[in-house]
């Protein structure tokens, strides 16, 4: 259960990444955030009542407010980085974030077995491989490469704060609409200072309407991250953390092939290499 669920956060994640960072080229990346995180939100309201989700309210809860904070910062910091490098280098570079949820599996006395820290040493080296490196074909800023490092950082915190914010699946979906309810005010607060200071909440051709018709997009980002966010909670139950964390960053590939079948980016030999050891890595991890 753990390595499916694991797999799915993949995917999740790879997909709302690839159309996050698409949009932040066409619509400033702070209300590609805020509207993204809105229109999850009220799916999630509507889950949370129906499921009776207010029932499981308690302390853990503060673990997914902590989670709505860092999100946002980290959400914001990945798609500018996206926007202004290739994602070919930034996806895997935003991958390494997968060190803090296993540094505290370890931390707590996780101890994987031999077969599974083979699994995660080739995965890892396989995620890095998979999206670049595309150093020397296409250049990247230095920027890029800051904004995304903060962002990894704040992936893998909320990684390791969300995964302790439930034990139930009613209870889960309350800690999502919470932790989307957070990033929905710490974003809109960022918002509203960037526009004092001059910055745009709209894009500066098109306005409204632009953002009338990515609609349909925002709302698979929103959804597709909060559906991520659930799935890896569950994998971090129901198995080690160490094995869930590194199995849902294998993200970069998802992003990788899709940025090649709808942008039509060559995958090089060294991304194809990456790709095989991502999945050798994968398969070490689940046979583990």
């Amino acid at each position: 259960m753990t390595a499916l669920f694991a797999l799915a956060t993949s995917l999740l994640w790879g997909l709302a990444d690839f159309g996050g960072g698409l949009l932040t080229r066409r619509v400033p990346a702070l209300t590609v955030v805020i509207v993204s995180q809105t229109m999850a939100a009220l799916v999630l309201g509507v889950v949370v009542v129906a499921t009776g989700g207010w029932s499981e309210a308690g302390p853990q809860l503060w673990f997914a407010v902590a989670a709505g904070a860092v999100g946002p910062v980290a959400m914001l910091s990945f798609y500018k980085a996206l926007a202004l490098g290739p994602m070919g280098v930034v996806s895997p570079l935003g991958s390494l974030g997968v060190a803090v949820p296993v540094s505290v599996g370890l931390i707590v006395g996780e101890r994987p077995g031999l077969l599974q820290f083979a699994g995660v040493a080739v995965a890892v080296v396989g995620i890095v491989l998979a999206g670049g490196p595309e150093l020397r074909g296409a250049p990247v800023r230095r920027r890029a490469v800051m904004l995304t490092l903060v962002a990894a950082f704040g992936f893998g915190t909320v990684m390791s704060l969300i995964a302790e914010a439930s034990t139930t699946v009613s209870g889960l979906f309350l800690a999502l609409f919470v932790q989307r309810l957070t990033n929905i005010a710490v974003g809109g607060t960022a918002l509203y200072v960037s526009v004092r200071r001059g910055g745009r909440a709209l894009p500066e051709e098109g306005g409204v309407a632009v953002i009338r018709a990515s609609l349909p997009a925002l709302a698979f980002v929103g959804l597709a991250d909060v559906a991520a966010n659930g799935t890896y909670s569950i994998a971090a139950q129901h198995g080690p953390v160490t094995v869930a964390a590194v199995l849902a960053s294998l993200y970069p590939v998802v992003t990788a092939l899709a940025a090649r079948g709808v942008l039509g980016e060559r995958l090089r030999t060294v991304q194809a290499a990456g790709a095989g050891l991502a999945l050798v890595g994968t398969v070490l991890l689940a046979t583990g």
